[in-house]
C-alpha cells in the first residue's frame, strides 16, 4: 500500500519506505554509496522532508526507523566536520537534525527505533530521539555517545536525552569517558528498552508496540517528569557535581575542553525545559567543534588514521593477501602476545621456543588473557578452546613447513636473532616472509645473514600486545614491495594500525619516545625536583611521566640500548654524543643497582608482591643525589621541552626519510607511545603551534639547554616557505 506519506519517503536518496495495513510506516536506511549510514547534510534535509511527511499524513499512524544494513548509523560524517569554520556553521549543523527529531518526539504519533546494530554519536541521538527503542543482541553491536574522543560533544541532543533516562551520574560517566556498551547493558541503564534475536523479530515487535501505544510521548515532555536520581540540584548530584570538574581536571589537566564543556550542558540542561536545554547543547557543540584540541584529533584520529587503514602506505600492485598460517619464534611476552592476537585473528600459529616447557608457558598466558575475557561476559568457553586450539606450540623448527609468516621475537641480541634467521630459513618457503620483532636494532643489519633479504621486514609490535593498537612495520635496504604488502596486510588481519618507515636506529617510534624520556632524566640532572617533572608530564597529555615510564621500560633495557648503539656508531666510525640521561642512568641503574618497576625500584618504590594496601612513590633519595635548586622552572618551560624534543626528532625522522608520511607519523606517535593525544600527533602539533614559532622556540630551548633542541632543518626552511606538514 503506497501513500502520499510513502511516496515522498522514497522519493528521497537512500530512503525506504513501506506502509502496512495497520498505517505503520517502516522506513529503512541504506547509504547506498557508504559501508555504513552516516549523518551529513543530505541526512538532515531527507530527514526533514521525512518527519513532515510522516506527520503531515493522517493516515500514517507510527513510524518504525531501521537500516538497511547490518549497522544502525555509526554517527555524524566527520570529514563534512572538519570543514566547519564559524561557529554559526557548527550551531545550524546540530539545530537542523534536532528541530526534526522534536518534531517526531512532539507528533503524538508513536515512532519506533529498530536497531539493527551498531549506533554511536549521532546514530543514537536519532535513536533517543525515538519513542521505543529495539535492538538485535549481537556481540559486535555497540551503543555510546563517544565524540568526546575527538575533542566534540554529542550535539544531536544526546547530553540531554541521555541524562533524562540514565540519571546526571551515568550519563556523565558514558559521555566523558566516551564509553560504548554492548546491547544487554544499554538495556540494563535504561538506553533501550527491548532484545531480540533478529530483524524479523524487531519490526514484529516494533509493530506492536505501535499498536499498543497508539499517541506516544517522550518521558520529558509529560507534565511532572523528573529525571531519574535528580536535577543538579538535588544534594546527591550536587555533591557529584561539586568534585567533578577538579576531578576531571586531575585526569585531563585541562587538555580537554569538551570533557568540561559535557559537564556544563548535564549541569545546565537538567534545570532547563528540554527544548531551551538542546539549544545550549548546541552552544556548547559550536564551542567545541572550533576547539584546536577538535581540529587536532579530527586531523590525525579520523583524516589521518582512515587513510593509513584505507592503505595509504602500502604499495599498489599487489592483490589483497591473507595469511593462514605464522610462525613465532619465542614464547616470551612479546611472543606470547603475538600469538594471542594472531589466532584470535582465525589464524593458525606455530608458537616455537627452546623448549616445550617455554612454549606452552607462551601459549598459557594466551590462556590468562581469555579466562579473563570470560569473567567479564566477553568471550566463552567455546570460544577459549577454539582460539587455544589456533596455537600449536613446539620446540622444533620443522613445524614452521607451511608458514606464510614467520615472526622472530627473541632478546634483542644480534647473535641469538642471526641463528634464528639462519634455522627458520632452512625450513620456511622461499615465497614466506620473515620478520623481526626487535625494537631498536637496524632491520638491515639482522637480514645481512639472511640468504633471502628480499622477504626480510621488521614488524615492531608494543606492549602489551593485545592491548596497544600500532605496529610498525620497518622496511630494510632489500625489502621489496611485495613483501611489504604482505605485512601490510597481516597486521590489518590481525585488526592492529600499520604505519610503515624506513629502516634506521631505532626506527621511528623507539627512536623519537627516547627523547621524551631522556628529557625527564635531564632535568632530574639540572635539579628539577622529581615530583615537578613529573606533573610536567601529565599536564603534556603524555600516558605517563617520563621517570615512571623509564621504570616501566627499565634501567638496565636502556643501558643496554645505549650500549649497542655506542658500539654500532664506533663500528661505523662515528662519533658518540652524550647526553645529560645517561649520568644520571649510570647512577641510578649502577651504583644503587635500582632497575625499575621488574626489580621493585627504579625512579620509583614499589609495594611489595601482596601487599595490596601499597602504592609507587618516588625514591626518597632522589633529591639528595640530585638536589632540587632553589628556583624552579616554569612549568610550561617544562612541558614544552617535553613536547618539542619529541616533535623536533619526528621532524627529522620526517627529513631523513625514515618516516614515510605525515600521517604515519601522526597516528605512530599517539599509537606508539603516547604521545599527547589532545595535540593531534608529533607534526600536527608543529603545524598547531605555527613552523615559525615552533622553530623559534626550539631555538630559545637550543641556546638555554642545549644543540639537541635545534629545530630541524626542514623546519627552518618550512617556516621560511609557508609549507606545513602534509599528505595531500
Amino acid at each position: 500500500m503506497s501513500t502520499e506519506c510513502t511516496q515522498t519517503i522514497n522519493a528521497l536518496n537512500n530512503f525506504y519506505a513501506e506502509r502496512d495495513d495497520d498505517g505503520t510506516v517502516t522506513v529503512s536506511i541504506n547509504q547506498a554509496d557508504r559501508k555504513m549510514n552516516v549523518i551529513d547534510d543530505n541526512f538532515n534535509d531527507a530527514f526533514s522532508i521525512l518527519a513532515d511527511a510522516f506527520i503531515s499524513d493522517a493516515t500514517a499512524k507510527g513510524l518504525i526507523l531501521t537500516s538497511g544494513k547490518d549497522t544502525f548509523i555509526v554517527g555524524a560524517d566527520i570529514d563534512q566536520l572538519a570543514t566547519i569554520k564559524t561557529h554559526e556553521q557548527a550551531f545550524a549543523l546540530v539545530e537542523s537534525l534536532k528541530a526534526s527529531l522534536r518534531k517526531l518526539e512532539k507528533s503524538g504519533k508513536p515512532v519506533v527505533a529498530a536497531l539493527t546494530g551498531t549506533a554511536l554519536g549521532g546514530g543514537l541521538e536519532v535513536a533517543l530521539g525515538c519513542h521505543y527503542r529495539i535492538a538485535i543482541d549481537s556481540p559486535k553491536t555497540k551503543f555510546g555517545l563517544p565524540e568526546v574522543k575527538l575533542g566534540l560533544l554529542p550535539g544531536g541532543g544526546g547530553t540531554q536525552r541521555l541524562m533524562r533516562l540514565v540519571g546526571l551520574q551515568k550519563a556523565l560517566e558514558m559521555m566523558t569517558q566516551g564509553q560504548v556498551v554492548s546491547p544487554n547493558v544499554a538495556k540494563d541503564i535504561g538506553l533501550i528498552d527491548a532484545i531480540v534475536s533478529d530483524k524479523n523479530e524487531m519490526l514484529k515487535q516494533a509493530k506492536q508496540w505501535i499498536i499498543d501505544h497508539p499517541t506516544a510521548q517522550q518521558p520529558w515532555d509529560k507534565k511532572g517528569f523528573k529525571i531519574p536520581n535528580g536535577n543538579a540540584n538535588s544534594p546527591k548530584n550536587a555533591q557529584m557535581l561539586s568534585i567533578a570538574p577538579a576531578m576531571a581536571y586531575q585526569k585531563s589537566h585541562g587538555n580537554y575542553p569538551a570533557i568540561t564543556h559535557i559537564m556544563s550542558c548535564v549541569f545546565e540542561g537538567s534545570l532547563l525545559d528540554i527544548d531551551a536545554a538542546l539549544e545550549v547543547e548546541s552552544r556548547y557543540f559550536a564551542a567545541c567543534a572550533l576547539s584546536p584540541v577538535a581540529h587536532n584529533l579530527i586531523a590525525s584520529m579520523w583524516v589521518q588514521l582512515n587513510r593509513i587503514k584505507k592503505g595509504h602506505s602500502r604499495p599498489t600492485g599487489f592483490e589483497p593477501h591473507k595469511m593462514n598460517k605464522v610462525g613465532i619464534l619465542g614464547a616470551g611476552m612479546m611472543g606470547a602476545g603475538i600469538a594471542y592476537v594472531t589466532a584470535k585473528a582465525g589464524i593458525d600459529v606455530v608458537l616455537l621456543d627452546t623448549s616445550i616447557e617455554n612454549a606452552n608457558k607462551g601459549k598459557h598466558y594466551s590462556a590468562t588473557l581469555l579466562d579473563k575475557a570470560i569473567s567479564r561476559g566477553q568471550t566463552s568457553e567455546v570460544k577459549k578452546t577454539a582460539l587455544l586450539a589456533k596455537i600449536e606450540t613446539t620446540a622444533s623448527y620443522d613445524d614452521l613447513k607451511g608458514c606464510g609468516l614467520v615472526i622472530e621475537a627473541v632478546f634483542e641480541n644480534r647473535d641469538i636473532k642471526a641463528k634464528c634467521t639462519q634455522q627458520a630459513e632452512i625450513i620456511i618457503a622461499d615465497t614466506a616472509v620473515y620478520a623481526s620483532n626487535t625494537s631498536t636494532i637496524p632491520i638491515t643489519s639482522l637480514a645481512t645473514v639472511s640468504k633471502r633479504p628480499a622477504q626480510f621486514i621488521g614488524l615492531h609490535f608494543f606492549s602489551p600486545v593485545d592491548k596497544m593498537p600500532l605496529v610498525e612495520i620497518i622496511m630494510a635496504d632489500d625489502t621489496d614491495d611485495a613483501t611489504l604488502a604482505k605485512a601490510f596486510d597481516y597486521v590489518l588481519q590481525i585488526g592492529k594500525t600499520p604505519i610503515v618507515v624506513n629502516d634506521s636506529r631505532g626506527f621511528y617510534t623507539s627512536r623519537v619516545f627516547g627523547t621524551y624520556v631522556s628529557e625527564g632524566l635531564a632535568m632530574l640532572s639540572e635539579g628539577v625536583h622529581p615530583r615537578r617533572i613529573e606533573v610536567a608530564g601529565m599536564k603534556a597529555d603524555m600516558p605517563m611521566p617520563p621517570l615512571a615510564l623509564q621504570d616501566e621500560v627499565s634501567l638496565d633495557l636502556a643501558i643496554h640500548v645505549t650500549e649497542q648503539a655506542k658500539k654500532d656508531m664506533k663500528a661505523a666510525g662515528k662519533s658518540w654524543v652524550s647526553h645529560p640521561a645517561e649520568a644520571v642512568l649510570n647512577i641510578v641503574a649502577k651504583d644503587y643497582e635500582r632497575l625499575g618497576k621488574k626489580s621493585g625500584k627504579g625512579f620509583y618504590d614499589y609495594p611489595k608482591e601482596g601487599d595490596v594496601n601499597g602504592d609507587k612513590h618516588l625514591w626518597p633519595q632522589l633529591t639528595e643525589l640530585f638536589p632540587p635548586v632553589n628556583e624552579q622552572p616554569e612549568m610550561q618551560e617544562l612541558i614544552d621541552r617535553l613536547l618539542y624534543i619529541q616533535a623536533n626528532e619526528s621532524a627529522r625522522c620526517y627529513e631523513e626519510g625514515v618516516v614515510r608520511s605525515v600521517a604515519d607519523a601522526n597516528i605512530g606517535s599517539i599509537f606508539g607511545w603516547g604521545f599527547a593525544p589532545n595535540q593531534g600527533g608529533t607534526l600536527q602539533f608543529i603545524n598547531a603551534t605555527g613552523i615559525k614559532r615552533f622553530v623559534k622556540r626550539s631555538n630559545e630551548l637550543a641556546i638555554k639547554f642545549g644543540a639537541r633542541f635545534k629545530p630541524a632543518q626542514i623546519l627552518v626552511d618550512m617556516a621560511q616557505t609557508g609549507e606545513v606538514f602534509s599528505d595531500d
